[in-house]
């Protein structure tokens, strides 16, 4: 089993930045691709950023694409998302996500294809 704790979320002017950071821990060999995923009220859990095993290949929604930095660090088993300018749109539960498998572009926006999430940080961009 794997566990994924986020951390970092607040309260934000727009034009500010945060960075999530996001710790896994147990079977952590097993983690190959990572996302983080965010929720606003009343909408489905969206797709920010993914990033393969090796950083090679990192993917962005066209809405945070310039903005957002996604990253890794596997030796200490941690992932990363740098936003910076930000907007009351960005405002969401931001979730942690792990694969068990390297993803194909194709796959990295689709919910189902991570098998670990964490609890989520709540990220809120005032106008």
């Amino acid at each position: 089993q794997v566990q994924v704790v986020e951390s970092g979320g607040g309260l934000v002017q727009a034009g500010g930045s945060l960075r999530l950071s996001c710790a896994a821990s147990g079977r952590t060999i097993t983690i190959y691709t990572m996302g983080w995923f965010r929720q606003a009220p009343g909408k489905e859990r969206e797709f920010v950023a993914a990033v393969g095993w090796s950083s090679r290949y990192t993917y962005y929604a066209d809405s945070v694409k310039g903005r957002f930095t996604i990253s890794r660090d596997n030796a200490k088993h941690m992932l990363y998302l740098q936003m910076t300018n930000l907007k009351p749109e960005d405002t969401a539960v931001y979730y942690c996500s792990a694969s068990e498998r390297e993803l194909e572009a194709s796959a990295v926006r689709g919910t189902k294809s991570y098998s670990y999430w964490g609890q989520g940080t709540q990220v809120t961009v005032s106008s």
